[in-house]
């Protein structure tokens, strides 16, 4: 479990056994996160499934916030390490806990707070929403935890080590698990008791990540008193992070829209979707393991100046998350009502969850061409571009699809095929910014003989 040079070696056999265990670390996770929706719905019954799956999307929209923020602090700390200056390091790692555990707080209160509204304007069945609403009030509690943990697994990730996040996670995504049990079999809590069960785990994650990196030895070290606030490292974790995490918020709005079309329908397709939706955060999370390792390796890379294994970086986490996302779809068109009986014990719901899976099953592979070329450019340092283009290709055309193209077919198929649409367009404009700025970035340090750490974040 030490740290990696990911400056040196076979970059497809580095990439690939860097990514194996982030890929069992986010599977773990969605498959814990699933043992919430999977125990009350086996236990607690349909309308307590209905009522945890109604919060999917704003969950999403709750930690891909700080999920968005690691990304900064990942970027930052690899090129840190790439330059091998112990001091940056050190001040970019205290810098960087400080950020993540106040979007943790801030995300904690606006969830408090905000939780109500935001399930009566995606339109909650009246039978759900006060379930829904319990549900993500004691969720947001666990913010900061996830918060912390977050920027922990970041910095490990930067730094080559992916193992052990990988058993923090299963330890406490073990608790997890026998605690949904407990509470929703024993203490007959229902929406509650899993509510419960993950805030627990997430604040037994962030402390066994933190403990570990006050104990390591590398310059990435955690040191409380030596946390202190940066300004030239915040500005730049901010400046990956926080468009990144907007990024994120505008995705999950805008998939508020998307979910509202769902409502609009009887509540078994409600229930269908929100167990058919399950297999979404199993196959983006899977491939989120690559786009990790993308910008892990971008970053060192580009902090060593090794310019021709950044580019080939991107080309190989590219070829990975494809693949892994056609395999996974495969086998969810083969074996989704297997899947989805996992969550429900109903035909009707299976039934409808099967209409979603038919078509998400061979749409996930196209994503990846546009998430990864996001992480490559973050790998290089632009983050708002790529975020404006994505806001404007995926999130404001789905809004458009929702209100135009879905209202004159009102079908679930009219619904869906929005997202392979707006993946598809949005990936040629990512890809088309990203070889500009890869050519003019080539450029200006062959020009100037700068190492990458050197030039400032260009927009």
């Amino acid at each position: 479990m030490k740290d990696s040079d990911l400056t040196r070696g076979c970059l497809p056999k580095q990439i690939l056994l860097f990514s194996l265990p982030l890929m069992f670390s986010n599977i773990l996770q969605v498959l814990f996160n699933m043992s919430d929706i999977a125990v009350v719905g086996r236990f607690g019954g349909s309308t307590a499934l209905g009522s945890v799956g109604s919060t999917a999307i704003i969950v999403t929209l709750y930690t891909g916030i700080l999920i968005g923020m690691g990304s900064g602090v990942n970027v930052i700390t690899a090129r840190c390490i790439g330059s091998g200056r112990s001091d940056d390091i050190s001040d970019a790692v205290h810098t960087a806990a400080i950020i993540c555990f106040a979007a943790g707080v801030t995300v904690m209160l606006g969830g408090l707070t905000l939780s109500r509204g935001l399930l009566e304007v995606l339109g909650t069945k009246e039978d759900l929403i006060d379930g829904a609403e319990l549900y993500l009030k004691i969720y947001s509690l666990g913010m900061p935890a996830m918060g912390i943990y977050n920027f922990g697994n970041s910095v490990y990730s930067a730094a080559g080590n992916t193992r052990k996040p990988l058993i923090f996670l299963a330890v406490s995504g073990v608790i997890n698990v026998a605690l949904n049990l407990f509470f929703v079999i024993v203490c007959r809590l229902g929406v509650a008791g899993v509510a419960f069960a993950s805030i627990i785990s997430q604040y037994i994650s962030a402390l066994t990540v933190s403990v570990s990196l006050m104990r390591c030895k590398g310059a990435h070290r955690l040191r409380l008193s030596r946390l202190s606030f940066c300004t030239r490292w915040a500005r730049q974790i901010i400046g990956l992070g926080l468009p990144a995490s907007l990024q994120n918020s505008i995705f999950a709005i805008a998939n508020l829209f998307i979910q509202a079309g769902v409502n609009s329908f009887d509540t078994i397709v409600v229930e269908g979707n929100s167990a058919a939706a399950n297999a979404d955060g199993l196959v983006y999370d899977l491939m989120a393991a690559f786009y990790t390792a993308c910008s892990s390796f971008m970053g060192q890379n580009y902090g060593a100046g090794k310019r021709g294994r950044v580019i080939k970086s991107y080309f190989i986490s590219l070829a990975y998350s494809f693949g892994s996302a056609l395999l996974i779809g495969c086998l969810l068109a083969v074996f989704g009502e297997q899947f989805l009986m996992l969550f429900t014990k109903d035909p009707a719901v299976a039934a409808e969850g099967m209409e979603r899976l038919r078509l998400m099953a061979f749409s996930y592979c196209v994503s990846a061409f546009m998430d990864c070329t996001i992480a490559a450019s973050r790998g290089l340092g632009k983050s708002l571009v790529p975020t404006v283009i994505v806001i404007l290709g995926s999130c404001v055309f789905r809004v458009i699809w929702v209100y135009t193209i879905f209202p004159r077919f009102h079908t679930l198929p009219s619904l869906y095929l929005v997202y392979v649409i707006s993946w598809t367009i949005t990936a040629a404009a990512e890809i088309i910014y990203f070889a500009r700025c890869w050519r003019r970035d080539t450029l200006l340090g062959t020009e100037n003989g700068r190492t990458a750490l050197d030039f400032s974040l260009q927009m």
